[in-house]
C-alpha cells in the first residue's frame, strides 16, 4: 500500500500513484483528489522507501506508522505540530519510537511525520504494513518482463563477405527476428 503513496518535493501533501505514462506519472492528491502529471525532473519518493534514524538500525516508515496507529487507534494525532516546540515534538515521538536518534531526526521530520500520518488516516489508510510477499511477486514479474524485453530486442549478427582472400568480416548488422 505504501509503495503507491508518494511524496513530491516542492508540493505539499501526499499523492497516490494512478498511472504511468511516457516520462511521467499521473498522481492524485490525498488532500483534494485532484489529478496531475509529475515528470522526471520532480523528486518523487515512495513512502515504502522512507526510513527513520534510530540508535540502532534504521526503521522503515511503515513500522513507525503502525506504531503510531496502534497508539492512537488509527485516529488523527491531535498534537498541533506547527505550534509545538522542539521538546514537545521529541517527547511525542519518543512515545511512538523510543529509540529514535535525537541528533539526526529533526523537529521538521517529526512535523512531517505527523502531517503524513494524519493525511493517510483522513484518506482512510490504516494498513501500513509492507507485504514482502507482494514485493517478491512484483520482483518476479519485473524479472519476467526483462526476459521478455531481451527476447524482443534485435539480435546482432556479423556480416561477412567473400573475397579472393577468403571470408572477411565487414561489420556488425542487426538481425530482426
Amino acid at each position: 500500500m505504501l509503495k503507491n503513496i508518494l511524496a513530491i518535493t516542492g508540493k505539499p501533501g501526499l499523492y497516490k500513484l494512478v498511472s504511468r505514462g511516457t516520462n511521467m506519472l499521473i498522481v492524485e492528491s490525498l488532500v483534494d483528489g485532484k489529478r496531475m502529471p509529475t515528470y522526471s525532473r520532480d523528486k518523487i519518493v515512495s513512502l515504502a522507501e522512507v526510513s527513520m534514524y534510530t540508535t540502532g538500525e534504521d526503521v522503515s516508515l511503515s513500522e513507525v506508522l503502525n506504531a503510531a496507529g496502534k497508539k492512537f487507534e488509527f485516529k488523527a494525532i491531535e498534537l498541533d505540530a506547527k505550534k509545538a516546540d522542539t521538546e514537545q515534538l521529541r517527547a511525542f515521538f519518543a512515545e511512538v519510537l523510543p529509540t529514535f536518534d535525537r541528533d539526526r531526526v529533526y523537529p521538521s521530520d517529526i512535523r512531517k511525520f505527523i502531517a503524513w500520518y494524519n493525511l493517510l488516516v483522513a484518506a482512510g489508510f490504516t494498513d501500513f504494513t509492507l507485504k514482502e510477499d507482494e514485493e517478491v511477486a512484483e520482483s518476479k514479474v519485473e524479472g519476467q518482463k526483462s526476459k521478455a524485453d531481451k527476447q524482443l530486442a534485435p539480435k546482432a549478427s556479423v556480416k561477412t563477405s567473400k573475397s579472393a582472400a577468403g571470408t572477411v568480416k565487414t561489420g556488425v548488422g542487426t538481425k530482426r527476428g
